[in-house]
């Protein structure tokens, strides 16, 4: 009886508004038994009166977990079959032009000499390949290694590309596994993932933690128990041990000093979703609260935490249509600031050295956690919003070549770091996108401009269109040459079509 679920009684017309070949259909009159990893899930979707065999109610862990394990390509709406390319070529991108940096060679180094060979690429033209786990710690922090790597708005704190894809293409790559079951692997990833980051209630980094560094685990490892073909149980016992390999702290942020830390933390989340995977299939067990239970992820890491998002419109609303896609190498708060920022000096002609002081009005989080006037190194500075305002006025932001120490160094530039004020937006101002932003720019010669930033090209309202993904993606890699980066770019966008994706090749390398 430990695979059977007893069904309360479900009404009449519940019943009978429910499609011919729904698993609810197999009850007669709304009562009977079923195989709990066939109809857990759906049954949860239309009723929470779901008894196991051995007489306990299904937990949200459980919930999600079958969600993953028995989502089909199939069942994925075609716009978000593409969404989802995007996203995996967004982080591709992301990880190839990180690959060169500095904190990322060290990465790339500990894992070469860690790791084993193996059938998994680290992204970027050089062509190596290690074992999956060590791969996914190597592209998690390469695709957040510049703050290029996409995220979801509105904001719950998580960047699915980096955590989800080094997971959902890498082990892609050790199955042989088809680009339909790469995509499913990683939407399996993105909608748990997102719920789990909104259960927190935006709590976390208040009490001290890094969003993406204790929620990103569970959503690469659900991509990767997916590819492994685990049941219900085993993506139940892969959250269950993620759950206890959350770490990433914001001190970084607090000191201003050690900022390499931050693209680590990423890393982790994505190394962290393979080991949970991998000991899930081998019989290793973890709780299957870990999420609601009374010391879960939601009471030790958050504050007033939501469990009822958990499981919030799972299997309805499909959230890869929320990722949004940056076009600056900077914290999504300095977004609409810098945008800001572009259009006034379009429209009024004004230049870096005629400005006096600048006044930023934005979220909350704006003034707590990035305001950083003087910055001592490029991590920093792109998480400083006074720098990259002031960045801004001097160099192409888009290219993210100039978020360099040279420009951390630049006396005009730091001048003008000095000189921004960040304040709340009042709550009567604010605008629909919480992250909209307000500049008042006071000239030398006395004037004062203002503008309103309420959005920027990249948000799921005004989403980037493959010609834009194309450009932002040629200048990422640009080291692979342009003919092999349209190469890759073509192929990726046909994913879907793809039987084999461990033939696909994703360096460039001749």
């Amino acid at each position: 009886m430990s695979d059977r679920v007893l069904i309360l009684p479900l009404t009449i017309p519940l019943i009978t508004r429910l499609p011919n070949d729904h698993p609810i259909k197999l009850l007669r009159q709304g009562h009977g038994i079923c195989t709990k990893s066939r109809v857990a899930y759906s049954l949860n979707k239309v009723t929470k009166n779901i008894i196991f065999g051995d007489g306990r109610m299904t937990t949200k862990t459980e919930t999600l977990a079958t969600f993953a394990s028995e989502l089909k390509f199939e069942d994925i709406p075609s716009e978000i079959v593409e969404r989802t390319k995007d996203c995996i070529i967004d982080t591709i991108a992301a990880c190839t032009f990180g690959s060169e940096l500095p904190w990322s060679q060290m990465m790339i180094k500990h894992a070469l000499t860690t790791s084993g060979s193996g059938n998994v690429s680290i992204f970027g033209p050089e062509g190596y390949k290690v074992q999956p786990a060590m791969a996914a710690l190597a592209n998690g922090l390469l695709s957040h290694s510049f703050e290029l790597d996409s995220l979801r708005m509105p904001s719950a704190g998580m960047h699915a590309g980096a955590s989800i894809v080094p997971c959902a293409f890498g082990m892609g790559q050790e199955m042989a596994a088809s680009g339909k079951d790469v995509i499913t692997a990683f939407t399996a990833g993105i909608e748990v993932l997102t719920r789990i980051a909104q259960s927190s209630n935006h709590s976390s980094e208040d009490i001290g933690f890094h969003n993406p560094g204790i929620n990103g685990g569970f959503g690469g490892g659900m991509a990767a128990g997916y590819l492994m073909g685990h049941s219900p149980e085993q993506m139940t016992n892969t959250l269950g041990i993620a759950g206890s390999l959350c770490s990433g702290l914001l001190e970084f942020a607090m000191s201003g000093t050690g900022g390499m830390v931050k693209r680590l933390h990423l890393g982790r989340a994505a190394e962290s979703g393979i080991l949970a995977a991998t000991l899930a299939r081998e019989g290793f067990t973890g709780p299957n609260t870990v999420l609601e239970g009374k010391f879960g992820w939601m009471n030790v890491f958050c504050r007033g935490a939501l469990e009822e998002k958990l499981t919030e419109e799972l299997g309805r609303r499909w959230d890869a249509e929320r990722i949004v896609f940056k076009r600056f190498s900077c914290h999504i708060t300095s977004h609409t600031p810098v945008q800001g920022i572009l259009d006034m000096q379009a429209e009024y002609g004004f230049s870096g050295d005629d400005v006096a002081k600048i006044l930023l009005e934005g979220d909350k989080k704006c003034g707590t956690h990035h305001d950083i006037p003087e910055p001592a190194d490029v991590m920093l500075g792109q998480y400083s919003n006074n720098f990259c305002i002031a960045l801004a006025l001097f160099k192409d932001p888009r290219d993210p070549r100039n978020f360099s120490q040279e420009s951390i160094e630049d006396p005009k530039i730091r001048e003008v770091c000095r000189n921004v004020e960040i304040r709340e937006l009042p709550e009567a101002d604010k605008f629909e996108y919480a992250l909209g932003s307000r500049l008042t720019v006071t000239l030398k010669d006395g004037r004062t401009l203002k503008h309103d930033a309420p959005s920027f090209k990249g948000l799921p309202i005004d989403p980037l269109d493959r010609a834009s993904l194309w450009e932002k993606f040629s200048r990422l890699c640009y080291r692979l040459g342009e003919k092999e980066a349209k190469r890759l770019f073509d192929q990726l966008c046909n994913l879907d079509d793809i039987k084999d994706i461990s033939k696909l090749d994703v360096t460039g390398k001749v």
